[in-house]
């Protein structure tokens, strides 16, 4: 489990959000992907949180 949330470099696909939540937590990429996809379905701001934690997360060092 990563100790800080940050954005990968490598093993994004949009913007490493998800990416960078998996690595912090030690979850799968794919679940963690799966989740917010399915989350879209439910009404709510998925998406502008998702945005939110995209400027906010800053960019991995290496």
């Amino acid at each position: 489990m990563a100790s800080t949330l940050t954005r990968p470099r490598q093993g994004k696909v949009i913007a490493g959000v998800c990416a960078g939540l998996a690595q912090r937590f030690g979850w799968s990429v794919g679940l963690v992907r799966l989740l917010f996809v399915l989350s879209i379905i439910i009404p709510g701001s998925q998406v502008l949180v998702y945005i939110v934690l995209w400027i906010f997360m800053p960019k991995a060092a290496y």
